[in-house]
């Protein structure tokens, strides 16, 4: 049987996870999930997206995603390619860094996008990395409360 198609239009508002390959770890240190974030903001600039939340944990990212003309699997492509060059060449590694192919959802309503980029924000909570919010910087939680304290990228 073959992959299930994904749905997606330009426009369609989605939430998109992947994750490290066997679940390893996608990001060792600070650097890691800024190179990953400049990453993502240079592929914006020649495959416009809108980047309505995200959040890097440590061995998957979520991203709540509209791509405007390019279908998401050539953006994250791009991302993940690059991202994958860097981090191999950082820390010696050969191979695969991603596991298998990105995971989607349509997002259909406001209701549904809502609770997706509370859960989202949420994950550094539910997996007890941090006892609150304030204390996780790797996530688009600060764009929404606080500006000043934002990882500073465009998305």
């Amino acid at each position: 049987m073959g992959r299930q198609k994904r749905i997606w239009f330009p426009g369609a508002n989605l939430h998109i996870t992947t994750r490290g390959v066997r679940r390893t770890t996608l990001f060792h240190e600070d650097d890691d999930f800024l190179e990953y974030l400049r990453i993502l903001e240079e592929v914006k600039q020649t495959k416009p997206f809108t980047l309505h939340a995200y959040c890097l944990m440590t061995n998957h990212v979520h991203l709540q995603m509209q791509p405007h003309e390019h279908h998401p699997g050539r953006i994250l492509q791009q991302v993940h390619l690059n991202y994958a060059k860097y981090f191999n060449k950082k820390y010696k590694f050969t191979g695969h860094v991603f596991e298998s192919r990105y995971a989607s959802e349509y997002l259909h309503n406001v209701e549904y996008e809502l609770e997706v980029n509370k859960y989202i924000h949420l994950n550094p909570l539910r997996a007890n990395m941090v006892s609150e919010l304030n204390d996780y910087k790797w996530s688009s939680y600060f764009d929404y409360v606080d500006r000043e304290r934002s990882t500073g990228y465009d998305l």
